[in-house]
């Protein structure tokens, strides 16, 4: 048995892991790269296999850095099923249709340059007629109830708890007379965070691919979440400021908009008006709405017994129209103000950014994790000029990072994700998904604690298993 690692090795973005076994292979996740666009495209664009002979393709959720190239992997000949659970399948359907858009309307603007400069215009990576024949291949899962995916092979999803419909995968193989059992963590979530479950633990595991985003940090406790957002408002309302949040379209927009409910509620934060300016959001929504079976206890205990919606209160409005969107340019009092992408590299946010940067009331409010060369991580990394649409633009604004809002397990939790497979069972852990200065530091504190082989793989690296 192999296991081949085609993306988010050394990196965080662009998840591609191919397993080859009794003349079977099976590719876990098929996700984008990400970053800038002279770095990605040839890295999208060109599979290192060949996905014609690909049998099954597992997800473990919607995120575009995991599931954003399958409409490539189609169009390149792939015809096998591509399992995920139920609200992973229906997230995928409004994120891959948005994400052929999104680089249909770039391949326009990049058509214009390329026609002054007198070269072809430019393919993009895939259309949306590729995403409808993707999604015809889509098989939901539900969790916990092992899916036989090929001959001697079964996979079972456990919720992670990172975002909605997220999941580790189990696989138990039969390979020569031998049972083995597989695990891939997909993007482990944290405990007693609001909204979704805590994360399922993998039991007895003789192979391991974790994820290592937070390797080497402590986030701050769920229990500060709604002080510190609710201070960060507070302080920037007072100032006469907006608050400008880059925020992922799943996941931590519905997070945010989860606490800042609860905060209205309690009169712990100004009657000032809070807008959600993304469609991809809004349509997220709609899907977390419709899959209340991924909530936790406390969401039932807050809103759902009692018929309220989680994700809407009377001083929120999700804004839908580009005209509608121009208009929160002209606002003179403090708002919050909430827009993908989360990585500041595309969308809505950059209009925000652009037009707030160079306030010193306004706050742009970082409330998740940053790749290196995108526009969110030099903001956070303090850079007083940054380029929006080419242009550059003094940094004038507050800028504030809260680690609190992570969807990631922190290094405690990676830790305590093996705790039920010993190290005399599990022989292998691979650690991808995250950068050097986070990976290496968990894999040494995994060594220590008596599991020997524990590996940072590089892109394209292949192990015998």
């Amino acid at each position: 048995m192999k296991i081949q690692f085609f993306g988010g090795a050394q990196t965080v973005t662009g998840s591609q892991y191919l397993l080859s076994f009794n003349g079977r292979k099976i590719l876990i996740e098929c996700g984008l790269f990400q970053g800038r666009r002279s770095d990605t495209y040839e890295k999208n664009r060109a599979f290192g296999f060949d996905p014609g002979k690909i049998d099954a393709v597992l997800l473990t959720h919607a995120h575009i850095d995991h599931s954003g190239n399958i409409p490539n992997l189609v169009k390149n000949d792939y015809r096998g099923p591509i399992f995920a659970t139920y609200a992973t399948v229906d997230l995928c359907e409004i994120m891959l249709r948005d994400t052929a858009y999104l680089q249909e309307k770039d391949i326009e603007w990049l058509t214009k340059i390329n026609r002054n400069k007198h070269e072809p215009p430019p393919e993009p990576l895939y259309t949306i007629s590729d995403v409808e024949r993707a999604l015809a291949s889509f098989n939901g899962v539900r969790y916990d109830e092992p899916v036989k995916i090929a001959p001697g092979v079964t996979a079972t999803l456990q919720d992670a708890g990172h975002i909605l419909g997220s999941a580790g995968i189990l696989l138990e193989i039969s390979e020569n007379g031998k049972k083995y059992r597989l695990g891939f963590s997909g993007d482990i979530g944290r405990s007693n965070m609001p909204i979704l479950h805590d994360p399922s633990l993998f039991y007895d595991l003789d192979c391991l691919v974790m994820e290592s985003t937070y390797g080497d940090r402590t986030h701050p406790s769920p229990e500060t979440m709604e002080d510190d957002l609710a201070r960060v408002v507070r302080e920037t309302a007072a100032s006469g400021g907006k608050i400008i949040i880059p925020a992922f379209a799943v996941g931590r927009t519905q997070l945010l908009v989860y606490i800042l409910h609860k905060l209205f509620d309690q009169n712990r934060i100004p009657d000032m008006p809070i807008y959600v300016d993304s469609p991809l959001a809004t349509d997220a929504t709609d899907i977390f709405r419709r899959h209340p079976e991924c909530f936790d206890r406390e969401t039932y205990r807050v809103f759902i017994d009692s018929n309220r919606d989680p994700f809407g209160f009377y001083r929120l409005k999700y804004v839908a129209d580009v005209e509608e969107s121009k208009k929160l340019n002209d606002l003179r009092y403090p708002a919050i103000i909430i827009s993908a992408s989360g990585m500041a590299e595309g969308g809505r946010i950059l209009h925000h950014l652009r037009n707030n940067i160079e306030d010193h009331r306004n706050l742009v409010l970082m409330v998740g994790y940053a790749a290196r060369d995108t526009l969110a991580r030099k903001l956070m990394d303090g850079e007083k000029r940054v380029k929006i649409f080419g242009e550059e633009f003094p940094v004038r604004c507050k800028v504030k990072a809260l680690d609190v809002f992570s969807a990631h397990a922190d290094r405690r939790g990676l830790l305590d994700y093996v705790q039920h497979s010993p190290p005399d069972k599990l022989k292998a852990i691979f650690l991808v998904h995250g950068e050097s200065d986070q990976a290496l530091p968990l894999r040494d504190a995994f060594r220590s604690k008596g599991y020997l082989s524990v590996e940072y793989p590089a892109p394209g690296q292949a192990f015998e298993v």
